[in-house]
């Protein structure tokens, strides 16, 4: 029986037009390094977002050199701290209704990202959402020593509802860290989803156990494990 599903937040639950990912392509390039908008998408999707400028630079100018990537993530604080200003956020299509569904099914919704918890709590702001209403735990890369596609932000849900194992749990997630992170969490079902980041194809990759277009097609999902 499931009782917990972990949902990642931009992409997945939440719209906000790629602005981290497009502020992140903006500061990587003003530091000299071009990439494109897909690149970063493809390689930084999902990551905490230091690690993914890490990941950036080293998959497409083959660079380590933590001094620049720590110049780069500064310049992105501020930029994206500047973006917010003005941003347009909004929930995914029917994604409040699924989650009020869920927690009437007594099925604990966690939300969880690569985000830190500033940039977390701000979206959820903007979208009005509050804990223990919409919601039941907001898990960020702030609270966990290893992010993903490292299990610890899932198994700090499983801690905080006092869950074992991953057997009555779902991750959904519309990255390839995302399906990692569920996967090496123990999660019965990693499900990718087309809404974000990552293509079907590009989703596939990652050997999920089913791909979605659409948040309410989680549904029938539950049914075949329950």
């Amino acid at each position: 029986m499931v009782k917990l599903v972990v949902f990642d937040m931009a992409g997945t639950s939440i719209d906000e037009d790629n602005v981290v990912y497009k502020t992140l392509q903006q500061s990587i390039e003003q530091a000299g390094y071009p990439c494109t908008l897909d690149q970063v998408l493809a390689e930084g999707a999902g990551r905490e977002k230091y690690q993914a400028i890490q990941q950036i630079l080293q998959v497409f100018h083959h660079l380590e050199d933590d001094s620049i990537c720590k110049t780069i993530f500064a310049d992105f604080v501020i930029r994206l701290s500047a973006a917010y200003q003005h941003i347009q956020v909004k929930p995914m299509p029917d994604a409040l209704e699924l989650f009020h569904q869920l927690r009437n099914q007594n099925i604990k919704v966690v939300l969880n990202t690569g985000y830190n918890i500033t940039t977390a709590q701000t979206l959820l702001h903007k979208l009005g959402w509050k804990e223990g209403v919409d919601y039941d735990a907001l898990i960020t890369a702030s609270d966990v020593t290893n992010s993903r596609p490292a299990p610890d932000m899932i198994h700090l849900a499983f801690h905080k509802f006092k869950l074992t194992n991953g057997n009555e749990t779902i991750k959904v997630g519309d990255s390839i860290i995302d399906i990692e992170e569920g996967r090496n969490a123990g999660c019965r079902l990693c499900i990718g989803i087309t809404t974000g980041a990552h293509t079907r194809e590009q989703l596939l990759t990652a050997h999920p156990d089913a791909v979605i277009d659409h948040l309410f097609q989680l549904i029938p999902l539950l049914k075949l494990v329950d």
